[in-house]
């Protein structure tokens, strides 16, 4: 199966669940205006429960490295994603391995992302004033998957009944997946996750390495 992070994680119960039902990652917004944001202390809860199962991931916006790494290391993060308007050097600063967001609009231009010696880029959809969490899928014709120097998490609007087609179009190699398997903003709805791991169990994994 392709690999699966399920992201906005506010509670021990949902991340378990995830994991039982075949979450490779899971993530947990340390990003104050997301109304899925934690405190460091509600992570380390998290993560203590996961008994080091899978992988976790710390996403972050516009923070100083210094900041994104205290945070690593205080709970315990395996991964970090960078979502905001990060440069290649702030990557570069990050003590765990990166992923990096790109929010894909219509005048996106994939020349830039070379730039970025992170584990992985996640491609999200743009919308003003936001760094995620829209709910809303980007034109997935509007862009080469294979494009990029690096390997491609699909992320933005997924749900069970349209992530097979995303992952037929743009041949990802990992996907990630907040609001679309949510009962209300940070909990999640067990027959949506149910519902999405039966779609995705006749999908197969790449050999790049991204959780």
């Amino acid at each position: 199966m392709i690999p699966v992070k399920i992201c906005g994680l506010t509670n021990t119960v949902d991340a378990q669940l995830a994991v039982r039902l075949g979450a490779a990652a899971v993530g947990m917004i340390f990003f104050e205006a997301s109304p899925r944001c934690v405190t460091p202390a509600q992570a380390q809860k998290i993560v203590a429960g996961l008994n080091g199962a899978v992988t976790t991931v710390g996403i972050f916006v516009n923070e100083p490295p210094d900041r994104v790494n205290a945070v690593v290391a205080e709970v315990g993060l395996d991964l970090v994603q960078l979502s905001g308007d990060e440069s290649p050097e702030d990557c570069a600063g990050i003590t765990v391995p990166v992923i990096k967001t790109l929010h894909i609009a219509v005048d996106f231009d994939a020349g830039g992302a070379g730039e970025y010696d992170v584990r992985a880029l996640l491609l999200d959809n743009h919308r003003r004033g936001s760094y995620g969490g829209t709910g809303q899928a980007f034109d997935w014709q509007a862009i080469d998957g294979g494009a990029f120097q690096r390997p491609v998490i699909l992320s933005g609007g997924l749900h069970a009944g349209n992530i097979l087609e995303g992952i037929a179009t743009l041949a990802p190699d990992a996907v990630d997946i907040g609001s679309g398997v949510e009962a209300a903003p940070g909990r999640k709805d067990p027959d949506k996750l149910a519902a999405l791991f039966a779609a995705l169990k006749s999908t197969r994994a790449s050999d790049a390495v991204v959780f």
